[in-house]
């Protein structure tokens, strides 16, 4: 399962779609929004996706990580719109034979999604908003 989605992630079912029963570890990552960032209070984030673009990257980092390390099963759902503080804004979750390559292969998706996929965040604060990676340049409310 690889999604963009505008809801709330279901995690048991992203979880549940890497179940095989020839693995024996399945890694999970759940990035949530914190309520603090650059020692501010954090109100909620918002993300903005270019879907066409982000999904083929999701595609093409899901099947790097399994020939890499030759994953089951690999399951990759983001968030877009505004999430809450607590809520998930990525689930990824990987099974694989072993724990090694599950682990392995779990961090270097996400490491990778946050670098290389066009999926930006915007952190709402009292005083304003930032978008995350330009942080020197602060955007007020309209």
């Amino acid at each position: 399962m690889i999604a963009i989605v505008p809801d709330p992630i279901n995690v048991l079912q992203v979880v549940e779609s890497v179940i095989d029963p020839a693995a024996g570890a399945i890694d999970i990552f759940i990035g949530t929004s914190r309520n603090i960032s650059h020692g501010k209070k954090v109100l909620y984030l918002e993300y903005e996706a270019y879907l066409p673009m982000a999904t083929e990257f999701l595609d093409r980092i899901a099947a790097t990580a399994s020939e890499r390390w030759g994953t089951r099963k690999i399951s990759i759902v983001h968030r877009t719109g505004r999430v809450g503080l607590g809520e998930s804004s990525v689930v990824v979750a990987v099974s694989a034979a072993h724990r090694r390559e599950a682990f392995e292969a779990c961090r270097y998706i996400i490491d990778t999604l946050k670098e290389d996929v066009p999926i930006w965040k915007k952190e709402h604060f009292e005083d304003g908003e930032v978008w995350a990676g330009r942080e020197g340049s602060t955007i007020t409310p309209e």
